[in-house]
């Protein structure tokens, strides 16, 4: 996996976990504080669509995670 395609899944990841324990009709609700974590999420999305740069992609990049796009990739 690359490290585009963990990021994606990483956010889109926080983000359903952060709804479910920040909605109350969810049965898994704890606290409406959880959708903050939403909005960090989708800010840090918005500013790396701007500006290139992800603390998590840096973040994968130092565990060795390839940067190089999947063979598959045309």
């Amino acid at each position: 996996m690359t490290v585009d395609r963990l990021i994606r899944i990483f956010a889109g990841s926080f983000i359903l976990v952060s709804l479910a324990l920040g909605v109350e009709g969810s049965p898994l609700f704890v606290s409406k504080w959880f959708l903050a974590f939403t909005a960090f999420v989708g800010f840090n999305l918005f500013q790396f669509g701007f500006s290139n740069v992800c603390p998590l992609g840096m973040i994968l990049k130092r565990l060795g995670v390839s940067d190089a796009p999947s063979t598959c990739a045309r």
